[in-house]
């Protein structure tokens, strides 16, 4: 488990994080997701020590990092996928993280094996594409078989079989019980793995929530209804949990708490004939989007559109 509380990072004056507090659970992959800018790495850095929080706290199942007697043991983590001897093969990369860590030289064949490295085990890793950088990161990040892993960004570079990869191992990491904690731009990806989002945005916690309720209260779970009784159809699904609005004098009604199937076997068993009944899709990228709009740090633009803003007064 990690838990922060009221962690706070500041380099100068500018703030990076900002009074976070969340707790990351065992049994659930956990997705960390912000803008650029928002504060994920400089946050991943503190919970394994490379950074000093100004304020505030992260411990690991109870601990700072650096109180833990075998920390690769206890968290693995992936932060830099290239961060290695580029003259040391893969094999030696992990051998010796092994041999100073404790760890016999049977759990670095298999992490290899898992890691799909077999057949570039033996060669330099500098020459390696980022796929396989990333491949031996994440192998490195689980050398130790620990409790919680850690990893940002894990998906950059890979093909599609190691996207799938990936995917399958944070899901079978969770289900062992493990604590997993991703953070990643991809959110179709988050979308199919995590249970548990955090979201953060110019260093604070912007949502603490599942990717249901977050697409939920995007609007993902409304349904849009058309039909000539409006005010009778609103009084027949009218009930807890039931939010129904509507213009005056539309025939267009929204409605959240019921499924479509509820709301048209409803209207049959009143004899309400519908117009339409469809159900809004939002994409957990779309809630993303809509949650963090305020909180973007590093705004685009369409070509065509500069300003004397963007560009710089002209000389």
């Amino acid at each position: 488990m990690i838990e922060a509380r009221q962690l706070t990072k500041r380099y100068g004056e500018k703030t990076a994080v900002d009074g976070l507090d969340f707790v990351v659970k065992p049994g659930t992959v956990t997705g960390f997701l912000g803008p650029n800018g928002a504060g994920k790495s400089t946050t991943m850095r503190m919970v394994v020590g490379l950074d000093t929080p100004t304020g505030g706290s992260v411990t690991v199942n109870g601990r700072h990092y650096a109180q833990h007697r075998a920390p690769l043991q206890e968290v693995g983590a992936l932060l830099e996928a290239k961060s290695i001897h580029p003259g040391r093969s893969a094999y030696n990369h992990l051998r010796a993280l092994a041999m100073t860590h404790g760890i016999p030289r049977r759990r670095v064949d298999e992490v290899i094996e898992l890691a799909g490295l077999g057949s570039v085990a033996k060669k330099r890793a500098g020459a390696f594409s980022l796929g396989m950088g990333q491949r031996l990161g994440i192998a490195a990040a689980l050398l130790g078989d620990p409790q919680t892993v850690m990893l940002d960004e894990p998906v950059n570079g890979l093909d599609p079989e190691g996207v799938l990869w990936i995917r399958n191992l944070l899901t079978s990491l969770a289900e062992e019980g493990r604590t997993v904690f991703v953070s990643s731009h991809l959110m179709s990806e988050v979308a199919l793995v995590a249970d548990h989002l955090i979201v953060v945005g110019r260093g604070r916690l912007l949502a603490d929530t599942t990717v249901r309720d977050l697409v939920r209260e995007a609007g993902g779970d409304t349904v849009q209804v058309a039909t000539q009784d409006p005010a009778r159809l609103r009084d027949v699904l009218a009930g807890p949990g039931v939010d129904v609005t509507g213009r005056i004098g539309s025939e267009e009604l929204r409605v959240t708490g019921l499924t479509a199937r509820e709301i048209g076997l409803k209207a049959a068993e009143h004899g309400i004939a519908l117009f339409e009944l469809s159900t809004r899709q939002v994409s957990l990228e779309e809630a993303f989007m809509d949650l963090t709009r305020d909180a973007v740090e590093y705004h685009g633009s369409a070509p065509g559109t500069e300003t004397v803003e963007s560009l710089g007064r002209p000389a």
